[in-house]
């Protein structure tokens, strides 16, 4: 006979929930990265469908703002190669620290994570593609904020943002979500005119905006606060 005990019939709701927080938690670094990935989310967020449909060519240099646990930021760096720059931007120090343990880890070298601050994400250099995914909704003032993000783009250079939208039943219960409509003309009125609308995601808005001939409507670029997480 074994030398091992069977756990106390008392003891198995715990060490079961033990047991499921230990599997749970073997595919995330950390917490924060759990709940910034789920699951399940390659399922429904379709990120190499997504990378294809942003057309980036080996060389750009891309912003990825509000990174986090850099889910999109890891991808981003494999599409512009090792000739290429991503810049993962976030105002939350300790995830930051977090995706540069990753990056190093995955050996993206290509990753230079940023602190940024609240209402200005602190680029270092006009890019070619501003990411950001699941971050709209937080931003405060977010005419203003994507009106100051003109001077960081380069004459070719394009806004892509993914937001839920009211189908996510979720984020729609804890209001973590962004109608299109709300997107497209809040974009027009910080100075942009709509590119792509692209369709293929289940519970997220995806589109793609660039510079307008026109300047951002009146008061727009007044000072205002915003937050990327």
């Amino acid at each position: 006979m074994s030398g091992l005990k069977s756990p106390h019939p008392g003891n198995r709701p715990q060490v079961f929930a033990v047991a499921l927080l230990a599997i749970v938690l073997a595919g995330c670094a950390t917490l924060k990265q759990c709940a910034y990935e789920g699951f399940d989310r390659d399922q429904w967020q379709q990120p190499e469908r997504v990378i294809q449909s942003l057309q980036i060519r080996p060389g750009a240099v891309v912003a990825d703002l509000g990174s986090g646990s850099g889910y999109f930021a890891l991808r981003l760096a494999k599409a512009v190669g090792t000739t290429g720059k991503v810049y993962a931007v976030d105002i939350d120090s300790a995830i930051n620290e977090a995706l540069k343990e990753r990056a190093k880890k995955e050996q993206a070298e290509n990753i230079d994570v940023l602190l940024a601050k609240p209402n200005d994400p602190r680029l270092p250099e006009p890019v070619d593609l501003i990411f950001t995914s699941n971050t709209y909704h937080h931003i405060d003032d977010r005419i203003s904020y994507f009106a100051g993000l003109r001077k960081y783009l380069r004459p070719s250079g394009k806004i892509a943002v993914i937001d839920y939208d009211r189908r996510a039943w979720l984020e729609g219960l804890l209001r973590h979500y962004t109608p299109k409509e709300f997107i497209k003309r809040e974009m027009e009125q910080a100075g942009y005119e709509l590119r792509n609308d692209f369709d293929f995601l289940e519970r997220q808005s995806f589109l793609v905006f660039v510079p307008s001939s026109d300047p951002p409507q009146s008061g727009a670029l007044a000072p205002g606060g915003g937050t990327s997480k």
